[in-house]
C-alpha cells in the first residue's frame, strides 16, 4: 500500500478526531476573562456552556460517557483550587479539571494534582498552545509547564544530592531506630506522603484534623531535614522499608 494511502486511510483520521467536541464549562467571576477565553476557544473542539458559572452551584449534568472539561479561571489559594477539584471529581468523575492563572509554585502544582487537577495552564501561554495542552488533557494526561516539570526534576536532583552527600551521619534503616526518630502517627503521615496523598485526603483517613496532619508534617520535615513534602517522601522511600508491613492505616491508591 502507498504511503499517502496509508497516510490519508489510517493516520489523518486519527490525527483530525482524536475526541469529539467536549463540552466546557468555564467557571470565572471576570467578565472580560470570561470574554476572552470564549474567544480563544471558538472554533476549536472546546465547546462553551452558554451559561457562565461564578462558583460550583448550579454546574451542567454530564454524562459518564460525553467528554467534558471545567477550567477553573478565578483567582484563587490553593486550598481553595483543591476543594474545588475534588468536589468536581466527586460530581463528575470521568470529567476533567483545568486551573489557568497567572502563576502557582511547583510545589502547589503538585499539590493539585494529588488533589484531582488535571493541569495547569499559566495566562501567559499563546492560544494554541493553550488549546494544545486542553487537547492533552482531555486524552487522559495531566499537564504541567515545562519550566514547572524542570523545576521539579531541579529538586528532586539538589535532594538526593544533598541526602547522599550530607556530612551528618545518615539515618537508620532499621525499625528500632526510625522509632527513636518518628513517633507511629509521624511514620503512618510520611508513608502517605510517598503515595501523594493531600492533606484532607491523610486527615480523613487517620481520623484527625487536617491542621494536626500540617503539624505532624512540619515535625516530620525537620527530623529528616527536608525542607518540603517531595523530599520527606524521597527520604521516606528509601529509609522506609518496612513502613508497608507495621503502618496500619495508609491511605488507599485511588
Amino acid at each position: 500500500m502507498r504511503h499517502d494511502v496509508v497516510y490519508k486511510e489510517q493516520i489523518l483520521p486519527i490525527a483530525q478526531d482524536p475526541f469529539q467536541n467536549v463540552a466546557t464549562v468555564l467557571i470565572c467571576q471576570n467578565l472580560l476573562l470570561r470574554t476572552g477565553i470564549s474567544h480563544i476557544l471558538s472554533g476549536t473542539r472546546f465547546t462553551l456552556s452558554r451559561e457562565s458559572f461564578e462558583d460550583l452551584s448550579n454546574l451542567p449534568a454530564f454524562a459518564d460517557d460525553e467528554p467534558a472539561l471545567f477550567i477553573i479561571c478565578d483567582s484563587r489559594s490553593i486550598a481553595e483550587y483543591a476543594s474545588a477539584a475534588e468536589e468536581l471529581k466527586a460530581r463528575h468523575p470521568s470529567a476533567k479539571v483545568v486551573v489557568l492563572a497567572d502563576a502557582m509554585e511547583p510545589e502547589s502544582v503538585m499539590e493539585l494534582c494529588r488533589a484531582g487537577l488535571d493541569g495547569f495552564c499559566p495566562t501567559s501561554m499563546d492560544r494554541h498552545a493553550l488549546v494544545k495542552a486542553l487537547e492533552i488533557v482531555i486524552l487522559g494526561e495531566t499537564y504541567i509547564p515545562a519550566s514547572i516539570g524542570l523545576t521539579l526534576l531541579e529538586q528532586v536532583r539538589q535532594g538526593r544530592a544533598r541526602f547522599s552527600h550530607s556530612s551528618a551521619p545518615a539515618p537508620a534503616n532499621d525499625p528500632a531506630a526510625l522509632q527513636n526518630k518518628l513517633s507511629d502517627r509521624e511514620a503512618q503521615i510520611l508513608r502517605c506522603l510517598t503515595q501523594g496523598a493531600s492533606n484532607k485526603i491523610i486527615a480523613r483517613e487517620l481520623g484527625v484534623a487536617e491542621a494536626t496532619v500540617k503539624v505532624h508534617i512540619k515535625a516530620i520535615l525537620r527530623k529528616v531535614k527536608a525542607s518540603n513534602r517531595t523530599q520527606a517522601a524521597m527520604w521516606a522511600t528509601g529509609n522506609l522499608d518496612f513502613a508497608q508491613e507495621n503502618s496500619r492505616s495508609l491511605v488507599p491508591r485511588e
